[in-house]
């Protein structure tokens, strides 16, 4: 089947690019900035300014608004979708195991969407891991802004919270107009949420509140709307300190010290 793919890949410096024509290179928060020899987020209808606060949405929102295609997907320069179990690539050049056009285009014949494996989080629930790295405010008062403007959603979110498990990075390839409709839904929220509460006081890594908690909603609409998807696995391109990553989780959850 016929169809086209655009796959956003959000980076903000210099870096590889999968070759395949279904990527799309996307220099996120480039308002402002040193041209890195990327399409920028700021053509078009843009946020690209709220970058520092949305990270790579800055990008799915460039798509939103301004790709016409039959399916849509964000990235990142340095994590990949894969059909390649990460442990199976750990000592080889990685890059080999992005996954491909021709990969991709297979998937598509069976499903509308495609997302990361879980992270799971086996001794917290997506509440209470945001809750320990994060501040409280944002999510919270998402809450209550899906109770006055969604309601029908309340207790999918709930439930979501609940789960030991989520879907991360934002990352995504959907059929572009269930995207949009996702498009929609999520950036009433965060425009919603970004009016409602201060971050004037948070640090650079703190502040980027909107793009962490669209990471919580996008499982709350796949839940609500009973999307059907289909998992594989994400390929970080560069090494991941895995226990440092793991002290930093236990001195938020046990010490309260936040990222």
């Amino acid at each position: 089947m016929k169809r086209s793919v655009s796959v956003i890949v959000a980076t903000h410096k210099r870096y590889w690019m999968p070759q395949d024509s279904c990527y799309i290179p996307i220099h996120v928060g480039k308002e402002g900035k040193e041209d890195i020899g990327f399409l920028g987020d700021d053509t078009g209808e843009n946020i690209s300014a709220k970058n520092p606060y949305y990270c790579e949405l800055t990008g799915l929102y460039w798509g939103w608004k301004n790709l016409n295609v039959d399916y849509i997907g964000l990235a990142h320069y340095r994590r990949h979708f894969s059909i390649v179990p990460w442990y199976k690539s750990i000592f080889r050049d990685k890059k080999k195991y992005v996954l491909t056009e021709k990969e991709l285009n297979h998937l598509l014949d069976k499903v509308d969407v495609i997302v990361p494996k879980k992270r799971n989080y086996f001794i917290e629930n997506v509440y209470t891991h945001y809750m320990h790295t994060h501040y409280p405010e944002p999510l919270e008062e998402t809450r209550k802004i899906i109770e006055k403007k969604y309601p029908e959603y309340v207790e999918a979110f709930d439930k979501v919270m609940k789960r030991k498990s989520a879907h991360m990075f934002n990352m995504y390839i959907m059929k572009k107009d269930i995207s949009d409709q996702y498009c929609k839904w999520l950036f009433d929220i965060l425009l919603q949420l970004e009016s409602s509460i201060d971050i004037s006081s948070y640090n650079p890594f703190q502040a980027r509140v909107y793009g962490r908690i669209s990471e919580l909603l996008l499982d709350v609409w796949l839940f609500k709307n009973e999307i059907q998807y289909k998992e594989i696995p994400v390929l970080h391109i560069e090494k991941v300190n895995w226990l440092k990553k793991g002290k930093k989780f236990l001195k938020s959850k046990f010490l309260r010290q936040y990222y």
